[in-house]
């Protein structure tokens, strides 16, 4: 009997270690989850009969969220005029770029046009640090620029 042979095709694979992102201008450490996604809805239409004769395309939607420790938010807050909520910052690109650990290569995600909608705070018991998660508002992702 012949023994299965196990590749490492991929080798060491990319992981967060290697993921910078990049926020008004600076790279962002105090950074714990990122998430972000598009999608364009697609349907099938059905005329006569069960199968589909042709399909719709609705409109492109395009999600973010990331989350933050809270002396990554009193930093962005400093730098904004008294008075003003992270709410009020103008529209701005966020970079996220992957380093593969082999290669060397560096591919940029750009997340367009990204708004903070909102602040929350919240400290839970017996937790050594306070993360708060921000869901925004963006326009589109350019996807995977090398």
């Amino acid at each position: 009997m012949a023994k299965t042979k196990i590749s490492n095709y991929l080798g060491k694979l990319t992981g967060w270690n290697n993921t910078t992102v990049n926020i008004m201008g600076r790279d962002v450490v105090g950074i714990e989850e990122i998430e972000y996604n598009d999608n364009t809805k697609k349907e099938n239409a059905y005329g006569a009969g069960g199968m589909p004769i042709g399909w719709t395309e609705g409109n492109y939607e395009a999600k973010l969220s990331f989350s933050l420790y809270v002396e990554e938010e009193q930093a962005i807050q400093r730098t904004l005029p008294p008075g003003s909520r992270l709410q009020d910052i103008a529209p701005f690109d966020i970079n996220v770029q992957y380093v593969n650990p082999q290669t060397g290569i560096i591919t940029m995600d750009i997340i367009h046009n990204a708004q903070f909608t909102g602040r929350t705070k919240s400290v839970k018991n017996n937790e050594g640090k306070m993360v708060h998660k921000h869901e925004m508002l963006i326009s589109h992702i350019t996807w995977g620029n090398v």
